[in-house]
Parts: structure tokens; C-alpha cells; sequence
């Protein structure tokens, strides 16, 4: 559970960061820290979580869904289509007429 808490609180200071080089970027300040700094950090803040999420699901702290068999579920198709002929021309045909 602790775990699971840590990874919240990590994609929530994510979030703060995007925010923060969003807000730069619209402000755009030629003093303090540029955006390029709250961008890297939301990168590495990302690996670490992907890595925490990794270690813990080896290590059996975490579960994580597993995929389904393949036999679990079967689908079977029913044609409900009409078949119908099929001209390799596409030009409408022309009616018979009768030339006087």
C-alpha cells in the first residue's frame, strides 16, 4: 500500500512540474530557472516511476492484471451480410432501346 501511495504522490508532483513549464512557458521570464528544467525533471520523475513499478511488481509488492488465456474467450462470427453479384464494371448499363 505504501507503494502504491509513493507512486501517487510521484505522478502528482509530475503533473506540478508539466504545470510549472506550461506556466513558463506562457510567462516566459528571462530570469530563473528555464522550462527545459521542469520538463527534465517530469522525464526523469517518469523513469523513476516506471522503475518503481517494475522493482515492485518482480518483487511481489504490487500485482498487476494479468493477460487473458486464450481459450478463456471464444467469438464466433455470423455472416448476417446478403451476397449480392458483382460486376467488374462500373459503368451503369445502358436499357435496351430500340432504334427507328
Amino acid at each position: 500500500m505504501l507503494i502504491k501511495f509513493i507512486i501517487v504522490l510521484l505522478l502528482l508532483f509530475i503533473i506540478f512540474n508539466l504545470f510549472r513549464a506550461l506556466f513558463l512557458m506562457l510567462k516566459n521570464p528571462s530570469d530563473g530557472r528555464p522550462m527545459s528544467h521542469y520538463l527534465g525533471r517530469r522525464v526523469i520523475f517518469s523513469a523513476v516511476v516506471l522503475i518503481i513499478i517494475i522493482v515492485a511488481a518482480k518483487l511481489g509488492a504490487i500485482s498487476l492484471n494479468r493477460t487473458p488465456s486464450l481459450t478463456a474467450h471464444t467469438q464466433k462470427q455470423t455472416n448476417t451480410t446478403k451476397q449480392h453479384l458483382q460486376s467488374a464494371s462500373t459503368k451503369l448499363q445502358l436499357e435496351k432501346q430500340s432504334v427507328v
